[in-house]
């Protein structure tokens, strides 16, 4: 347990931090684009389609990946590692190829037939990640945390610092001389230069994996093992697809569901800003899926650690409602200045949010059955059922009740997959989860929650002085129950020194 926080600590680094700095470009974007609340659901669409075609370019050859260089009978492990790179190079190309044949038609499907650059920049963004996602996880497999970490938040950092350029530096110049900046700038093209930072940062993030991806290369490409990862791999990238869906079919979806399709460009900026304070909760479940698929595989070398995987619910569930409760006490009068006044009405999709993500948290740690089991076509059925019920959700209440019905229909659908996936893996492969303590916390996390939001306390100051001590006393619980300070690496040594 503790060599898993400790890998989900780094992890956790490029991850948070990396999506604290992201979250942090919000106020930015909200206030700056010209286009306002349409800009920013522009935004929201684009990277809603960039998730779902990174998952479709990876199909589940970082997890393949995995399974089969950790298998005991694998003599070449960097030849398993070398094929996933030819494998996924070949697609990228291909995929980038096809999208630049076919961009007008591309984006005139899109809605995007005034500005076709965007699709081609996206398809450049998906292609170059979806390379890179190899030997990224070919450092987690190395244990290499804070290489990985330390990439990752030079990416970030320089998306950011070039989103600063071009949406602050350059207009500001631009006001006062703008005989200099002609030659390349345009004032009124603020969500192309979002994607011209993302183009440069993803050419950045693969000339610094290079020291990576040359070694596998070298190694070359085993058809044998290609063909056994295929197989394994491709439930998963079902499970992948309907999986990302799951958390981005409302923002493909919803311009589609309305004749007014700036209406629903700005709605759905609304949407998507507010779901971007929610993103504490989903850098947490990233985080914690960095570390612990190295960790299940590699545990499970060693024999049956079932006990390992129940203690990993534990904690993980612990954690989870820690940080919803501290987001939905601080929500109303800290985090809702992230974005700006207009975006408001929205915040009320947060709490919905987190509490999907927390579900999908706790149905990836119950994909371990299937992913040890090798039976990942479990884990298609559950991810399609999830999916189907999202689209559904989305499709028949969007219409009549806007992004609230997105909201819920995340939630619906982790909902569904977790459960799903705890009674089948019951039979399958049983682990001794501790639903007592499951229970116990969500329950303690209910009724603080009601105590938090119910009364109508005022003013402010001491309205947050009230949550926090109740924020307080859950942490306190937690510390006097399952998590005693004498077993937390570093703090402890101190209080076993004194």
């Amino acid at each position: 347990m503790k060599r898993l926080a400790k890998d989900t600590a780094i992890y956790g680094l490029s991850s948070i931090v990396g999506r604290f700095l992201n979250w942090m470009m919000v106020p930015l974007y909200t206030r700056v684009l010209a286009g306002g609340t349409r800009d920013f659901g522009t935004v929201t669409n684009l990277y809603g389609w960039t998730a779902l075609l990174l998952v479709v370019l990876c199909y589940g050859m970082e997890t393949g990946l995995f399974r089969f260089i950790n298998k005991k009978e694998e003599r070449e492990p960097m030849r398993v590692y070398g094929t996933t790179l030819y494998s996924t190079g070949f697609t990228s190309i291909l995929f980038l190829a096809l999208c630049m044949w076919l961009l007008h038609p591309l984006s005139l499907w899109m809605n995007y037939a005034a500005h076709p650059e965007y699709i081609g920049m996206l398809a450049a963004i998906v292609a170059v990640d979806a390379f890179c996602c190899m030997p990224f996880a070919y450092l987690r497999y190395r244990r290499k945390a804070v290489r990985f970490a330390t990439i990752k938040l030079a990416n970030i950092g320089l998306t950011i610092l070039l989103n600063i350029f071009f949406l602050v530096v350059c207009p500001l110049v631009h006001s006062s001389h703008p005989g200099w900046m002609e030659w390349f700038y345009k004032a009124d093209y603020g969500v192309g230069y979002i994607l011209v930072s993302n183009v440069i940062a993803s050419v950045f993030t693969f000339l610094a994996l290079l020291p990576e991806i040359l070694p596998g290369f070298r190694a070359g490409m085993d058809f044998r093992v290609l063909k056994q990862m295929l197989a394994y791999s491709f439930p998963i990238l079902i499970l992948g697809i309907a999986g990302i869906l799951n958390q981005t079919a409302d923002k493909i979806l919803f311009p589609f569901l309305f004749e007014d399709k700036a209406f629903a460009t700005a709605q759905l900026g609304v949407y998507g800003a507010c779901f971007k304070i929610a993103v504490v909760m989903v850098m947490f479940v990233q985080a914690f899926r960095y570390a612990y698929e190295p960790f299940i595989f590699a545990r499970n070398r060693g024999g049956d650690e079932r006990k390992a995987y129940a203690g990993a619910m534990k904690y993980y569930i612990i954690f989870a409602w820690v940080i919803f409760l501290g987001v939905v006490f601080y929500l109303d009068d800290a985090l809702k200045y992230f974005v700006d006044a207009k975006f408001y009405p929205g915040l009320k999709v947060v709490p919905v949010v987190m509490l999907g993500e927390l579900c999908f948290g706790i149905y990836f740690n119950l994909s371990v059955w299937y992913k040890l089991t090798d039976r990942t076509v479990w884990g298609a059925y559950f991810s399609i059922a999830g999916c189907l019920s999202t689209i559904a959700i989305i499709v028949l209440f969007v219409p009549h009740y806007g992004y609230m019905a997105c909201a819920w229909a995340s939630f619906a659908s982790n909902l569904l997959m977790m459960t799903l996936s705890y009674f089948v893996g019951r039979k399958k492969y049983p682990v001794s989860y501790d639903l007592r303590s499951a229970l116990l916390y969500g329950l303690l996390a209910a009724g603080l929650c009601a105590a938090g939001m119910i009364p109508h306390i005022e003013p402010a100051g001491l309205r947050l002085l009230y949550r926090t001590v109740l924020w307080l006393l859950f942490v306190g619980f937690i510390i006097r129950r399952d998590l005693p300070l004498s077993e937390i690496p570093y703090i402890g040594q101190y209080f076993r020194m004194h």
